[in-house]
């Protein structure tokens, strides 16, 4: 009786990784500064383009404030909010024989630090819409004859849109080197059945000139 309840009982290793991982994943927001800062540079400079002559009449002052939240929102998406929020990053580098190379990197393995759901749409939300936003201003600004605003426009366009471009070429770039992955395993695979259809083609062809002889 006894031996049979030894064989019975078995230790059983719970994973609970898994559904730790799934919970965090659905939690809202975990890197809440990075959320705030992906929002707060772009929202301003928009904010203050379009109510900058309630505030000052200086055009100098309202330029480069304007700017100056650009280049913030351009540096901090870049360096900071795309690695935490969705685990994109690029950037460009300079090799030894002066060169320069464009670097797309995506996080594939998923870490206890990994963004949420909520945070990467908050970060493709405000990455996107941004960017239609000053090409609206742009095309206002060349109707209405605002000319002096132009430069500062398409500077937001500039910036903005270099930050779409990049982390969306890391997100596909991501794919399209799985699908390589992918295609070198089928083409290795495939390789030993071309090698013995050669063979067996070679032996016919020296079968029939042997037969002929």
């Amino acid at each position: 009786m006894k031996q049979a309840l030894v064989d019975d009982t078995e230790d059983v290793s719970l994973d609970f990784g898994s559904e730790e991982e799934l919970a965090l994943r659905k939690a809202k927001i975990r890197h809440p500064l990075a959320t705030f800062f992906h929002l707060f540079f772009r929202v301003s400079a928009i904010i203050t383009y379009l109510f900058c002559d309630w505030f000052s009449n200086s055009f100098v002052a309202c330029f480069v404030t304007i700017l100056l939240l650009l280049s913030f929102d351009f540096w901090s998406v870049k360096n900071v909010t795309g690695r935490l929020l969705v685990g994109l990053r690029w950037w460009n580098q300079i090799d030894e024989d002066g060169k320069s190379h464009w670097v797309f990197e995506a996080r594939r393995v998923p870490t206890r630090a990994a963004s949420t759901e909520a945070e990467a749409r908050i970060f493709w939300l405000g990455l996107i819409i941004c960017p239609v936003i000053w090409t609206v201003f742009f095309f206002s600004t060349l109707f209405s004859l605002k000319l002096k605003w132009l430069a500062l426009v398409i500077a937001g366009i500039s910036l903005q849109t270099a930050n779409l471009y990049g982390y969306i070429h890391c997100k596909l770039g991501g794919q399209k080197s799985i699908s390589r992955a992918t295609s070198s395993f089928f083409v290795t695979a495939d390789a030993p059945n071309r090698q013995t259809g050669r063979l067996s083609e070679d032996h016919t062809e020296e079968h029939g000139k042997t037969s002929t002889r």
